[in-house]
């Protein structure tokens, strides 16, 4: 009897687990993965409901205590350990103790550098909130980041200095102080701060100057391009920064582990998952000051690193890279970032070895992650059941004409059905809330969805279209509105247009991205309209796309219009000009390409354009 009950019992385990493996093939990866994210949701729980809240800062204090000695930091082949930058901050600390108070706000304006993390650790031991500024921003833009975070003091990189050129008076006019990080005062009116540092004392501030009672207050402010024109002040609270400190460490990644982050520091990649999830594990960031292929290898087999850092644009230039004998001898066991397409993913593998690729979704201000675990090809997240318990999202369907979501008779939005394209929307609640913008609550509320399903709810708009499939694998499939990205910065087509328009033959334009074969993203195009009195001047408009936007942002292609299409609430009508792309052949109006060699925008002919899609002129 006891003998047939075992195997009945061992029958109906083997039937369980064979159709566990059929029905649910990743039941316990998803479990597994789930249990690390719960695990780490009620540390910060804990950390919410303790006396005394503990900050992304506290943490990197008591990794401090903990293992001094260290490496925190490798930069240029110098090695900086955790008591070494800690008591650097504390010097930043000491410098600035009485000329801030808790609460101010201080713009960060510097590259990938180990004082770019003194500067921003010293600020937050004396309570303040950080801004930091996007490195290739000028002029107008610049200053407008200052409006909306309000930032009184601004520490500027050395090597960033001439970019204040044209607006440090106006800085100075609005009372902002501007210190520059070198020894000496390097022209009038900016102070000097390396020489400060090094008189003042390593002794760490009182701890209640950083002391922090809420986690959803503010720490940071990271600036994103959206669908308004001029940057964005994106609120960064405690909160916000301690759950993408934790990216690593559910991803399975230990002290032990050396990370490369070759991304820039003002991006929430590098600063909150790359040093916040180093400094969460105890581990050893190598930091790029930027990001080049024909060294990447080298640095990952020099430094010993495991874990690197990516967007897809730049898994697509190493893969572009000539082959190497030796590109498989490394180290690296798994790559954390976003927007990697199959097709380089597939190539990346083949190329460089079986490493873990982890797609992370998530925008910086949004209040919703996804995170494909599995390592599915193509796929940028995953869900299940027990995750749509605890992160409320929806797909619902998207008119690409009207630019806007469908709804029913009831005014309610629809649901797309499993592998349909919709639009991502994330429900606001206390469990995901949504901090918005600063400076304006317009801003804030332009990406907040109200009664979308039922009368008084409100959801966070991605402005991403998404696919789920029928294995609950998430696919990201395109941007819409005024935002697209290139060379893995967002665009947003409302500030390109008001700096067009500025040109004197311009009468108006409409900014648009369009697809280029071979390449991540899509690049910037412009259909304008030159006014009656005027012709078109190719090297007038180059010098003025060069003065005024960063590289990323001035629009590879123009295209001559006599009109543009509106819709009906006089909006313009891109959804035409994206799908006829750039291709003179089958488009009759003239078209010019942004020609750095000529420094002009010379006409697109058929013999440029094969030049373009085929690779042979990059882009």
């Amino acid at each position: 009897m006891m003998l047939s009950w075992i195997a009945a019992l061992l029958s109906w385990i083997l039937s369980a687990h064979l159709a566990q493996r059929l029905c649910f093939p990743h039941f316990w990866k998803d479990a597994l993965f789930l249990m690390r994210v719960i695990r780490y949701g009620a540390r910060l729980e804990i950390y919410r409901r303790s006396s005394r809240v503990v900050t992304v800062v506290d943490r990197f204090v008591q990794q401090a205590q903990r293992i001094p000695d260290k490496a925190f930091l490798i930069y240029e082949g110098v090695a900086y350990t955790y008591g070494e930058l800690e008591q650097r901050s504390n010097r930043v600390a000491r410098v600035f103790r009485d000329a801030v108070k808790e609460g101010d706000t201080v713009a960060l304006l510097m590259s990938n550098e180990p004082d770019f993390l003194s500067v921003w650790f010293g600020f937050c031991k004396l309570g303040c909130a950080v801004a930091f500024l996007n490195t290739n921003i000028r002029s107008r833009s610049l200053l407008h980041c200052f409006s909306c975070c309000g930032a009184e003091l601004l520490v500027v990189g050395a090597d960033l200095l001439e970019t204040l050129e044209d607006i440090l008076p106006s800085l100075q006019e609005d009372g902002i102080t501007v210190w520059c990080m070198t020894r000496e005062s390097p022209r009038p009116g900016v102070h000097s701060l390396l020489d400060q540092m090094e008189e003042a004392s390593q002794e760490p501030v009182a701890a209640e100057r950083r002391s922090v009672r809420c986690l959803r207050s503010p720490t940071l402010y990271i600036f994103t391009s959206g669908t308004t024109g001029l940057p964005k002040a994106a609120v960064i609270t405690h909160l916000q920064a301690l759950k993408a400190a934790g990216g690593f460490w559910v991803y399975g990644a230990t002290g032990s582990d050396v990370i490369y982050t070759p991304l820039p520091l003002y991006h929430s990649a590098a600063s909150l998952v790359g040093i916040g999830g180093t400094i969460e594990l105890g581990a050893t960031c190598v930091l790029k000051k930027k990001f080049s292929a024909s060294q990447f290898w080298h640095d990952c087999r020099k430094h010993n690193v495991t874990i690197f850092q990516y967007i897809g644009e730049l898994c697509r230039y190493l893969c572009n890279q000539p082959t190497a004998e030796n590109e498989k001898d490394h180290r690296v066991l798994m790559g954390v970032g976003n927007g990697l397409r199959q097709d380089v993913w597939r190539e990346f593998l083949r190329r460089f070895g079986d490493i873990r690729m982890c797609e992370i979704y998530g925008s910086t201000e949004g209040n919703l992650c996804f995170m494909n675990h599995i390592g599915k090809i193509g796929a940028v997240g995953r869900s299940n059941f027990f995750y749509k318990l605890i992160f409320k999202y929806d797909l619902v369907k998207y008119d690409l004409v009207r630019e806007e979501p469908v709804r029913d008779h009831s005014g309610f939005c629809q649901h797309v059905q499993k592998g349909e394209t919709g639009l991502l929307l994330s429900k606001i609640c206390s469990q995901s809330p949504f901090f918005g913008y600063a400076g304006s609550k317009q801003l804030t509320e332009r990406k907040i969805l109200r009664d979308v399903f039922v009368t008084g709810d409100a959801y966070f708009n991605t402005g991403d279209l998404m696919a789920e499939d029928e294995d609950d694998f998430i696919c990201f499939r395109d941007r819409v509105g005024d935002t697209f990205r290139w060379k893995g910065e967002n665009v947003a087509t409302t500030e390109v247009t008001e700096i067009l328009g500025l040109v004197d033959f311009i009468q108006e334009a409409s900014v648009y991205g369009v697809q280029v074969p071979g390449n991540e993203g899509r690049a910037g195009m412009a259909a304008v309209i030159v006014r009656p009195e005027c012709t078109f001047d190719g090297k007038k408009l180059f010098s003025h796309v060069l003065r005024e936007l960063p590289s990323y942002a001035r629009p590879l292609f123009i295209r001559l219009q006599e009109s543009l299409e509106m819709t009906s609430t006089f909006k313009q009508q891109k959804f035409a000009l994206v799908e006829s792309g750039f291709d003179p052949c089958s488009i009759s109006q003239p078209l010019f390409f942004l020609d750095c060699s000529e420094k002009s925008y010379v006409p697109l002919t058929s013999s440029v354009y094969d030049s373009i899609v085929s690779g042979q002129r990059k882009v």
